[in-house]
């Protein structure tokens, strides 16, 4: 029977040489016959390949002419048909010869030990070594150990890898870059900080008498030294960060190759470095240096100086926590529509915010805050500290209301119905408010005599972050005292609705200008463009509330105009707000009423 076997397959072999022998002198003829090789080479592509298009195509490694239909998977070549006999030729058993499409499908799997001839197929879960079926047969290995096939294994681990690949991609990387650049943020700002700790300096210095500029000019030096140091620091961290990013690619880069490789020995032998790149290192928090003044005495002009309190480093333990991505893409309705109008009572009603949609605050020209649901019902009302109107207000995520009191200057809290003084101002005058999706508090502001605007970002009660200037120290927005809305998009953007400037102004998270929206280039619109309410969405686009031409415009997140919502019969919008079931909520200013529209698919 074997020598039957055996017959066939030199039988077959010798037909397949056969075929490539005729094949070949087919071609040589071909040849022989065209004006010159190359025009022959073209035209046969052409034949050969219906979507030939002038770039050329795989040719088979045997001839170099004919177009590759078959590979082997055993000595990873390309092959035309008739070259497969003359590449089989020397050992036809060990090939494996499959269509060109399904090339590298095949496992290689080691070669046993004992048995060289013979592939492993199996491992012991035991022993952990390599089996092949002789080994079995041989009932040599222990009958009682588990056996575990091999290419389940190596499926296995494939499936592993690509999860991990998609681990780095997706978790690991972005909370780096997260990391990175929240220092280069604290790097790019560091200067404006530091300018603002010298002109403080300065301006105490401008008190005392010239004896003490000496000592001005040591404290002046030992904030430069500290600045030096923080940047060192700063710096430092980040490079690790970087070093750690570079390394996740790398290894990115390797998983990449064993993903393409059809070895079962390194996917075997694989290890995961997710869990060691999951560790994040810790937080370094560098606290700024402070100058502390004290009141002039000339006799002791060097003592009463003040002294500056270095910058202190202390570590904080990040935990890494895997982000849900935002899969979900909403597109806008090609009418929106109207879903319920909620009638608040107030007759002038100018802000809104949505923590969820049975928690929606609005606040009007009166002392009142009131708390509806979706169906427009009175969920509970509070009524601010001075007895005046609100200005402004926002949702911390645990429930807690905040608003802004222009009479006081302050800015208050209330949770489970106590009220309590977050910050009050000396010189400036807190208007619009923000909570961001940190929890930091973003506040717009004007000063005493209306000719300055600012934003400044607080957490809890200290100030972290002020906006005020573009790189050339022109100011970013109108300097009045006009309403100035203000919120955060999902990329951590900062935007704000400058009615008096009749633009939309966006900043990054370090404060550098974006973009200026100023209406659509080929407005249909009668009245000025002038934006008073501001909100964004979950798919990052800017919803601005144009009052004098009754609409809302929608941007996308660099600034495009996508539409109007302007068929809702909307009268005086100001203030926006957008809640967790993607509904958007219309302030109408003069109507005391708060319109609910769908307008996302």
């Amino acid at each position: 029977m074997i020598l039957h076997l055996a017959s066939k397959c030199a039988i077959l072999t010798t037909a397949l040489l056969f075929n490539s022998i005729c094949y070949r002198l087919h071609e040589i003829f071909l040849w022989k016959n065209t004006k010159n090789y190359g025009q022959f080479d073209r035209d046969s592509s052409e034949k050969m390949d219906p979507h030939y298009d002038a770039q050329d195509v795989a040719r088979c490694d045997l001839c170099e002419i004919a177009i590759v239909q078959s590979y082997c998977d055993f000595c990873h070549v390309n092959l035309c048909k008739p070259c497969i006999g003359e590449h089989i030729s020397d050992d036809y058993t060990k090939h494996i010869i499959v269509p060109f499409q399904q090339r590298r499908s095949t496992l290689i799997y080691p070669k046993c030990e004992k048995h060289p001839k013979k592939p492993c197929e199996f491992q012991c879960k035991d022993c952990t070594i390599f089996l092949c079926s002789h080994c079995l047969a041989s009932k040599q290995h222990n009958k009682e150990h588990e056996l575990l096939k091999l290419d389940e294994i190596f499926n296995e681990k494939k499936d592993h890898i690509q999860k991990d690949k998609e681990e780095i991609k997706k978790q690991l990387l972005p909370a780096y870059e997260d990391i990175a650049s929240e220092l280069e943020n604290q790097i790019a700002n560091i200067d404006v900080d530091y300018r603002k700790l010298t002109m403080e300096m300065s301006k105490h210095r401008k008190e005392l008498h010239r004896e003490i500029d000496k000592e001005i000019n040591q404290r002046e030096k030992e904030i430069d030294e500290n600045k030096a140091k923080h940047l060192s620091i700063l710096k430092k961290h980040l490079e690790e960060i970087k070093q750690l990013q570079s390394l996740m690619q790398e290894t990115q880069h390797d998983l990449n190759e064993i993903m393409n490789s059809n070895e079962t020995t390194p996917i075997i032998h694989y290890s995961s470095k997710n869990q060691e790149f999951s560790k994040l290192l810790p937080k370094v928090i560098v606290s700024m240096p402070r100058f502390i003044p004290k009141p002039i005495v000339k006799e002791e002009l060097c003592s009463l100086i003040g002294k500056l309190i270095p910058l202190s480093t202390t570590l904080e333990e990040r935990v890494f926590t895997a982000k849900k991505p935002n899969t979900s893409v909403r597109e806008l309705l090609d009418e929106p529509e109207v879903l319920n109008t909620i009638k608040t009572g107030h007759e002038k009603i100018f802000n809104v915010t949505c923590l969820h949609e049975e928690e929606i605050w609005t606040s009007g020209d009166t002392a009142d805050i009131e708390c509806f649901n979706t169906q427009g019902d009175l969920q509970k009302t509070i009524k601010t500290k001075s007895g005046d109107s609100p200005n402004d207000i926002a949702v911390y995520s645990d429930g807690a209301l905040l608003y802004s009191d222009l009479k006081t200057k302050t800015v208050y809290k209330v949770k489970n119905g106590q009220t309590e003084e977050i910050f009050r101002l000396q010189g400036w005058t807190p208007t619009n408010l923000c909570v961001t999706s940190s929890g930091d508090l973003l506040v717009t502001m004007y000063n005493d005599d209306y000719t300055q605007s600012k934003v400044v970002r607080y957490s809890g009660s200290t100030e972290k972050q002020t906006i005020q200037f573009d790189d050339d120290g022109q100011p970013l927005y109108s300097g009045n005292r006009n309403t100035k809305y203000i919120t955060e998009n999902r990329n951590l953007d900062i935007c704000m609705a400058d009615s008096e400037a009749c633009a939309v102004v966006v900043v990054n998270q370090a404060g550098k200008l974006r973009f200026r929206y100023t209406g659509p280039p080929s407005s249909t619109k009668n009245k000025p463009f002038k934006p008073n309410g501001i909100t964004t969405d979950s798919q990052g686009r800017v919803l601005t509330s144009d009052c004098y031409n009754h609409c809302v415009h929608v941007l996308d997140v660099d600034g495009l105009f996508l539409r109007y919502i302007d068929n809702c019969d909307l009268n005086y919008p100001f203030g926006l707000g957008v809640d967790s079931e993607y509904s958007l909520f219309v302030c109408e200013g003069l109507k005391g009423n708060v319109k609910r529209i769908r307008y996302l698919k």
